[in-house]
């Protein structure tokens, strides 16, 4: 068999040794080509992959990144110091609260705010609904911060334990209750939930307890991430490095400095 096809080559390269060449030339450049991307294929696969600086610069952007995480921990207290200057600020200009009589009749309304320096609480009954502020001198009864022992909410509101209350579940969610002095309680019902959260925020932050309404989660997010991208604004395009860099070493010496009490003629 090979003895046949030696001589069937004779006989080609005898009657066109051109075209026998340029197929050759031609497998040769494809099986050279083949070979160097074999070749890559092994050298890459080999090598560690490194990301682009582009990929580098969106995994550091990326709110779960270490610097990040640093970033934002460091801001949350100053935020939530925010948050808490305003609550206190919308309890002083004071809310206008809905009574809820044992008839269910809810025509009666009583306001209550915080006193400037946040040591007292001034409430009383009023005609009409009102959504200006009162003064706290036509407000007769009144409530110090430091009597006052827990704030309770929902169900274990004393004016929520009634069986036609539970039943109302927007009444639930609205109420909440401040337990003062042996066993007195100051009731409430918000006029909505946004106010619901503020005061209750708001009575937490001044007995120096956590605030943890939904509002104040939401408006922690929002203030965070606009610090964020504020702080990030003039680092665009900067690399960000993963870990501080290291302190320098200490001078063998500190004779550097120039002492002006010596003359040099």
């Amino acid at each position: 068999y090979l003895a046949f096809s030696g001589q069937k080559l004779i006989l080609q390269l005898n009657k066109n040794p051109s075209r026998l060449k340029k197929q050759a030339e031609k497998k040769q450049k494809r099986y050279t080509t083949q070979s160097v991307t074999l070749q890559c294929n092994t050298v890459d696969s080999a090598r560690p992959h490194r990301p682009s600086p582009k990929s580098e610069m969106l995994s550091q952007d990326d709110p779960k990144s270490r610097p990040m995480l640093e970033l934002r921990e460091k801001l949350q207290p100053e935020v939530i110091e925010l948050i808490k200057q305003q609550r206190l600020n919308r309890m002083y200009e004071g809310t206008c609260f809905r009574k809820i009589s044992a008839r269910r009749r809810q025509d009666k309304f009583w306001y209550c705010r915080l006193s400037p320096n946040h040591k007292v609480l001034h409430y009383g009954d009023i005609e009409e609904f009102s959504q200006g502020q009162i003064s706290p001198e036509s407000l007769q009864e009144k409530v110090t911060v430091a009597d006052i022992k827990a704030v309770v909410t929902g169900k274990d509101c004393p004016h929520m334990k009634e069986k036609g209350a539970l039943k109302n579940k927007e009444l639930l969610e609205l109420a909440f209750s401040i337990h003062h002095n042996s066993d007195e309680y100051l009731n409430f019902i918000a006029p909505d939930k946004h106010e619901f959260c503020i005061w209750t925020d708001g009575l937490n932050a001044v007995l120096g307890k956590e605030m943890t309404s939904e509002l104040t989660k939401s408006d922690m997010d929002t203030l965070v991430n606009m610090e964020l991208k504020l702080r990030l604004l003039d680092l665009e395009n900067i690399q960000i490095p993963d870990v501080p860099p290291p302190v320098p070493k200490e001078p063998s010496t500190y004779d550097f400095v120039y002492d002006f009490s010596q003359q040099h003629i």
